[in-house]
């Protein structure tokens, strides 16, 4: 007798991410192309000349000095409280749930966790690079600035790159990098870009960063985006490793039924149709166990089971005919004419 074994959430989500994936066939696992490396190779080279433009105090740090004295937040104030809320769109953990919860249900729908281990992989490589950054040039924000002038490095500080700024570019350029089709991907792109574009000049607006912090965001981010191709095979061996733990732990609990124990062979068992003979049930007997047969092979076609088949009565009597029960019959019978 077969049973059948109550499925926690977490199992109903691995049996559907089991089934055939229904994505496109078309879309195939962006790969590191030449193009892409040496767009990899000159947006490196980008970041590394703003860090050397501010270690050194060249123009751009004093092009930051005159931004801060602007103070756009008094210039223009009418926008002050919708750029509080829209800084958001930058902050790390409302847009990690945003854009997770989208992948999540692609995933679902994809069936494969793909989606989600790529945004995982992106936010631990923006919280390494990026904060490893921060935390090694040490430079104070707008808001605590010392001296005038000054590059503010080294002083303990960790404003530099924009974190706001990168993750903008991270968590929503994810979503351009995991498009379906190209057109999904140009209009993703485009709007990712306007957003991280925003995120980033409303950080100078609000005086919360340099100018430099949000070109060295941009960057950070940019180089994260290009390097997720690298990635894709580990995230593969990922997904992979993810569902062969499931089926350790599966099989730990006990979720596959065992199949019966064959009977030894030469023992005694029960028959299950005992033989009717005259309208009278005998007893049920032991009968030594028979030789294995070969299978039987049935005829291509479909077969029902003995208990869906229509039961057929015989016509007539049951009782195979009988010499001496007609002889009997025939004596019995009164003789005509009989004195």
């Amino acid at each position: 007798m077969r049973t059948e074994r109550n499925l926690t959430r977490l199992d109903r989500v691995f049996a559907r991410l089991d089934r055939e994936p229904e994505r496109p066939a078309h879309i195939d696992v962006p790969k590191m192309t030449r193009h892409r490396v040496v767009l990899f190779t000159a947006t490196l080279a980008f970041y590394l000349a703003i860090v050397w433009a501010v270690a050194i105090t060249s123009w751009l740090v004093r092009f930051d000095w005159q931004v801060m004295f602007f103070r756009p937040y008094q210039q223009w104030p009418e926008i002050h409280a919708f750029l509080d809320y829209y800084v958001v769109l930058g902050q790390r953990g409302p847009t990690a749930v945003m854009v997770a919860a989208w992948l999540g249900w692609r995933s679902w729908r994809q069936h494969t966790l793909r989606p989600l281990l790529t945004l995982g992989a992106s936010l631990l490589l923006l919280n390494v690079t990026v904060g490893a950054a921060k935390l090694g040039m040490g430079r104070l924000g707008p808001h605590y600035a010392i001296t005038i002038g000054s590059n503010e490095m080294g002083l303990g500080g960790d404003i530099f790159p924009s974190g706001h700024t990168a993750n903008a570019v991270v968590t929503w350029g994810i979503l351009a990098y995991l498009a379906s089709t190209p057109r999904a991907r140009r209009w993703l792109s485009a709007l990712s870009a306007v957003v991280s574009l925003g995120v980033g000049l409303t950080t100078v607006y609000l005086g919360t960063h340099w100018l430099s912090d949000v070109l060295l965001g941009w960057t950070a981010g940019l180089l994260i985006l290009l390097a997720l191709p690298w990635c894709e095979p580990l995230i593969a061996r990922a997904e992979a490793w993810i569902f062969a733990l499931r089926d350790l732990v599966r099989a730990g609990r006990g979720g596959r039924v065992p199949a019966p124990a064959p009977a030894p062979v030469g023992a005694p068992v029960m028959a299950t149709r005992p033989a009717v003979v005259d309208g009278e049930v005998p007893a049920r007997e032991t009968v030594a166990s028979r030789p294995n047969r070969a299978p039987a092979h049935l005829a291509p076609g479909p077969h029902t089971a003995r208990s869906e088949r229509t039961p057929v009565t015989p016509v007539g009597s049951r009782r195979p005919p009988h010499a001496a029960r007609a002889t009997t019959t025939a004596s019995a019978r009164p003789l005509a004419g009989g004195g």
